[in-house]
């Protein structure tokens, strides 16, 4: 019975102790206090609501959510298995309604110039008829938009006031992982609403948001808080909130901000031409696997890999080809095939840089010249309509892939000409091909780094192969260009 005493006094001495230490003045000190953050920077954030027009939408998919809510219309149509707000949709307009009515979208958005500048998202005020902005002191303005950029997401407003408080602009980049950050904004329509967290990754690219270099946090983001201000606890501006992953339509852990460096140069060029000119390369990528780094003699996978060089662009008239891989641009390290397109996209139109590649093994410097990014897509042009001929079927090769030569129809299809190669696979039978993702219709067009233009010439460059290696493999499917990396058997 003493034992049981002494184990009980123990136990709840070693409790009691721990709550000493959790609840000291010391420890709690070291928790960050918002109160004066709040107190200095709520007035410069404003509540955006605006009345547009909707349209109609065949499919939104869960996942990205802009962050803007659509108030509720009793005319609406349910949505079976649909989170509120706006998932996923590229461009982030509200949920349409089904029979094209009017409707009300909330956001977030704060104060950058005295004279009435107000940077917000570009998705907060996308189409909209008339927008309205809430100041603190309860004063209600019509905005108008002096410029928007839809490829960050970003948006200039103007009010007709003065003398307006503002806020103070951090650095987005000089943010570290695990850093406490707040945001302040309208989630829900609740205006002036405080949430903190802490950053969880910088960095990250998101599906039509390949020029931004998003800022995640576990920051409480909702709808209406799209274009709200993330501030750190010097109480500057580091981001804009831009985006959450939910499954729900609400806050799930994942948010995402535009770092505040990239909306500034947006935001400038806005105001002073109305429009957003940013760098090209003229290249299509994707990223170097474990398995490509080995074909590629790398001792780890980084780089973006070229898998396209488009026609007259900067990289194609520097001399890069496709199988490099861009290590290096301007002095900045490429970790991964999604950290370059920020990165060319602020690099300034005229302005010569230094890009550094891997080459057959070896890195080389490359001048390119950059030139503005286009405004137009290429379209792909149709299939011909000739008549098929008759083609010889090549064996399958030392490698499990069957090729055959490609008719004319399917290289006009492609616009690629004779000179470029290529043959149609039309069987893998391999299972470390069948392992690599070759699939019947794929168009081979290098071989280990070798261009490929006819059956013969492909078995004969896969028998000389070296057993056991890795290789890359260039091959086009549904008119896309990609690696594959092919383990010799």
């Amino acid at each position: 019975m003493n034992g049981i005493r002494h184990g009980f006094w123990q136990g709840w001495t070693a409790f009691a102790l721990l709550a000493m230490f959790f609840f000291s003045p010391s420890c709690l000190a070291q928790l960050p206090d918002f109160v004066d953050l709040v107190r200095e920077n709520r007035a410069a954030v404003v509540n955006i609501s605006t009345r547009q027009q909707f349209q109609q939408y065949d499919f939104l998919p869960e996942g990205l959510d802009p962050g803007q809510e659509s108030l509720p219309d009793p005319h609406q149509a349910p949505r079976q298995g649909m989170p509120e707000g706006t998932p996923g949709h590229p461009h982030g307009q509200p949920m349409p309604d089904p029979f094209g009515k009017d409707g009300e979208s909330l956001g977030s958005g704060f104060i950058i110039g005295s004279d009435g500048i107000i940077l917000t998202n570009d998705h907060v005020t996308a189409r909209a008829q008339e927008i309205i902005v809430r100041l603190s002191d309860g004063r209600e303005l019509e905005a108008e938009v002096i410029g928007a950029d839809e490829r960050t997401d970003l948006a200039v407003l103007q009010i007709d006031a003065e003398s307006l408080p503002t806020v103070s602009i951090g650095s987005g980049e000089d943010l570290a992982v695990g850093e406490w950050v707040l945001a302040i904004g309208s989630p829900f329509g609740f205006e002036h609403s405080v949430t903190s967290g802490i950053v969880s990754a910088k960095g990250r690219s998101l599906p039509h948001g390949n020029y931004v270099p998003y800022i995640q946090t576990d920051v409480a983001i909702n709808p209406g808080n799209s274009g709200g201000p993330l501030f750190n606890l010097d109480g500057e501006v580091v981001g804009i909130n831009s985006q959450i992953y939910s499954r729900t339509g609400g806050f799930m852990g994942l948010s995402f901000a535009i770092p505040i460096e990239l909306a500034m140069e947006v935001a400038e060029q806005l105001q002073e031409t109305g429009q957003v000119q940013r760098g090209w390369l003229g290249v299509m990528i994707q990223d170097v696997t474990r398995e490509l780094a080995a074909g590629f003699g790398l001792d780890r996978p980084y780089g973006a890999l070229v898998a396209e060089l488009l026609e007259d662009g900067p990289a194609a008239d520097a001399g890069i080809k496709s199988g490099d891989v861009i290590l290096e641009f301007a002095g900045r390290s490429v970790d991964s095939s999604a950290a370059l397109p920020p990165i060319v996209g602020r690099a300034e139109v005229g302005s010569t840089v230094e890009v550094v590649v891997l080459r057959d093994g070896e890195k080389k410097s490359v001048e390119v010249d950059i030139k503005p990014l286009p405004d137009d897509s290429r379209i792909a042009e149709p299939a011909a309509d000739d008549e098929q001929g008759n083609v010889e079927q090549g064996e399958a090769s030392a490698v499990g892939i069957r090729v055959e030569p490609l008719r004319e129809e399917e290289r006009s299809r492609l616009d690629l000409e004779k000179s470029d190669g290529g043959v149609l696979v039309t069987e893998v039978s391999g299972q470390e091909a069948i392992d690599a993702g070759f699939q019947p219709g794929d168009i081979l067009v290098t071989l280990d780094h070798q261009p490929v233009s006819s059956a013969e010439e492909f078995a004969a460059l896969a028998e000389d192969l070296e057993s056991s290696s890795s290789v890359p493999v260039l091959v086009i499917r549904d008119g896309q260009p990609s690696f594959l990396a092919l383990q010799v058997p």
